[in-house]
């Protein structure tokens, strides 16, 4: 039997060999840019929950450092909605691959610089000031990643896999959780006055190595088809957000309104670790590896999720984990406070790994499939970032309304649950795209 090598098979057949890796490559990229993006962004909410109210913020008494050093985690969200206009526009104008690179570096950069910064007894108040600077520099480029991800993977999929293939993004943001936080888990087991003086910047400075994994994955990505015809063809939108404001406004609305659901996400893993820890003295070992658990099982989750709505649609099932998520908040806070390892490990696993996870892996092709090529980019980016807003100030509005006593957190799981509610609602007035070709994607409007 003789066998045929690639080099001999003729230059068609090696082409579309590789065009049907081409969605696998992009996922790939996709899980690994968000990976270190995540990581970053993670790393940064442990250590404000954890450490920066000790570290940047020690000239105030310790209730307030808290609030200002979540308040700094929130920061990082303002920057999101500008980000997402600049990067937007420049993801739909010269295209999707060279924004994501620039994300890349412009968020390892920053998280690196937090690494090194001198503390508050070092320089004083220039550290809070250059410690949310940087913040802001991390908000900037993660509003360009998940949704340059996500275009870049849902341009390069087939029509019958596209939320599959594009959930990696979203497990790329577990996989991304799950570091930051086995990282942080020994470092967090050093003696008090180590882990304040440098064992702290551990994790930061690890973020190089991440950033030169990603960057070499990722450069070697070709540009999407759907973007390649509209270039080859002059139809590059000009000023993409005078379009994008045109013809899709309520479609950005509408994934404003769905975005709410990420205040879930900040609620269990930057205000709910530092409030069990410090109110119902549960160890921070032990909540951290809850998150673990709650990642890891998201990480097999999303994808089974994802080829549901490949096959059922988007909305069954992004409406149904958010609504799951409302009713299940407040037996979480019920098993998380009770200090029993096995029941704080069980609510990690039932609602972030399971619950969540479901509009978690939808989220991506559900608000990509509602704009066209054109502005796929800027109406996915702006839309999630005003979005995002609400969730980035989850911890410190939690922390604000938060009450005395053993159920102190409800007003906490009332607020969130209300988000819940108000992102399926929105869900529910929005179009079925799982059977609707890619290149009809939002074409209804023209």
């Amino acid at each position: 039997m003789t066998l045929t090598s690639t080099a001999s098979l003729p230059a068609s057949s090696t082409a579309e060999a590789d065009q049907k890796k081409l969605p696998k490559r992009a996922a790939l990229v996709s899980f690994v840019g968000s990976m270190l993006e995540y990581y970053d962004f993670f790393i940064y909410g442990t250590a404000a929950a954890l450490i920066f109210p000790k570290v940047f913020f020690a000239n105030v008494d310790p209730s307030t450092a808290t609030l200002l050093s979540l308040l700094s985690f929130g920061i990082g969200y303002i920057a999101r909605p500008v980000g997402a206009i600049i990067l937007g526009h420049f993801g739909d104008r010269i295209g999707r691959k060279t924004v994501l690179l620039f994300t890349l570096v412009l968020m390892g950069g920053s998280t690196l610089a937090i690494g090194l910064l001198p503390d508050a007894k070092a320089i004083g108040n220039a550290a809070p000031i250059i410690l949310t600077l940087l913040r802001l520099l991390q908000g900037l480029s993660a509003a360009g990643e998940q949704s340059g991800a996500n275009s870049l993977t849902l341009e390069h999929s087939a029509n019958k896999n596209r939320a599959f293939f594009t959930s990696w993004t979203l497990s790329g943001t577990q996989a991304g959780a799950i570091l930051a936080t086995l990282v942080f888990i020994p470092v967090s087991a050093m003696p008090e006055d180590v882990l304040l003086s440098w064992g702290w910047r551990i994790p930061f400075l690890l973020s190089f190595v991440v950033l030169v994994v990603a960057y070499v994955v990722r450069r070697t990505m070709p540009e999407t088809p759907s973007f390649e015809e509209i270039k080859g063809t002059a139809k590059v939108a000009r000023f993409p957000i005078i379009d994008l404001l045109r013809g899709y406004w309520p479609d950005v609305l509408r994934v404003i309104a769905c975005a709410l659901i990420a205040t879930v996400s900040t609620m269990t893993a930057v205000f709910t670790l530092g409030y069990v820890t410090s109110k119902f003295g549960v160890a921070r070992p032990t909540m951290l590896w809850a998150g673990v658990l709650g990642n890891v099982t998201a990480l097999l989750t999303q994808p089974l999720w994802a080829l549901l709505a490949d096959r059922i649609g988007r909305k069954p099932v992004f409406i149904g984990g958010v609504l799951g998520c409302a009713v299940l908040l407040f037996p979480y806070f019920m098993l998380v406070t009770s200090g029993n390892t096995i029941a704080i490990f069980a609510a990690a696993m039932i609602l972030s790994g399971i619950v969540y996870a479901a509009p978690n892996a939808i989220w991506p092709s559900f608000y990509a499939e509602m704009f066209e090529t054109r502005v796929r980019y800027s109406g996915t980016a702006i839309g999630t970032q005003l979005g995002f807003l609400a969730a980035g100030f989850t911890p410190l509005v939690s922390a604000s309304v938060v009450g005395e006593g053993p159920t102190g957190w409800v007003p906490v799981a009332i607020f969130v649950a209300g988000c819940c509610v108000i992102s399926a609602a929105a869900a529910a007035t929005a179009r079925e795209t799982h059977k609707v070709d890619i290149a009809d994607l939002g074409k209804r409007r023209n």
